[in-house]
């Protein structure tokens, strides 16, 4: 199955890992990626406009891995185009622990996230903060990737329900037929 894989999304709630699966599936493979927070977020946290043009023009392209996002913006775009699904359906304590971590961690180190934007203390009361959007919205993001599966059967599903079966995965990972390197 891993042979075929040449457009992949990873999805999961906040925190289930899709940014980190992407980068180590994107280089197991030699496929290009896109970071779609890195295309989203502009200074101040702002939606870039481009965001849409530049989605759409990267998932054009015969071969790409991307993390599963910005659904309200972008539609089904990236499901009608992609022909792999990897899910990250971790369980809400792995996912909390994770998220709450890095949170803290890009708070305290002020580590630079895109386009100047870091993490601040303020942040962590917003809403829409990946640790209260995780929370709140775990078994949600579950039903949800349910529902939209069944309107894309078209999707070759990977559905790894714990961090140590999501590493044993990717390990096992390799290239797609008639794909060399980088595009």
């Amino acid at each position: 199955m891993m042979a075929r894989m040449k457009r992949v999304i990873i999805t999961g709630s906040s925190g289930a890992g899709k940014t980190t699966a992407a980068a180590a599936l994107a280089a197991r493979l030699g496929l290009p990626r896109a970071e779609l927070d890195a295309l989203h977020h502009g200074p101040g946290w702002v939606k870039r406009p481009e965001f849409e043009a530049d989605v759409d023009r990267f998932t054009a392209g015969p071969v790409w891995v991307c993390e599963e996002q910005y659904h309200g913006v972008l539609g089904d775009l990236l499901w009608e185009r992609a022909d792999t699904l990897v899910w990250l359906d971790l369980p809400r304590t792995t996912v909390m622990r994770r998220v709450v971590v890095r949170s803290l961690l890009r708070v305290l180190t002020r580590r630079e996230l895109w386009n100047g934007n870091r993490e601040t203390w303020r942040d962590l009361a917003d809403p829409q903060h990946p640790v209260r959007w995780a929370w709140a919205n775990h078994a949600r993001k579950r039903r949800s990737t349910v529902e939209r599966l069944a309107r894309h059967p078209h999707l070759t599903v990977v559905r790894l329900t714990s961090a140590g079966q999501a590493r044993g995965w990717l390990r096992g990972a390799s290239a797609p037929t008639g794909v060399v390197g980088r595009r």
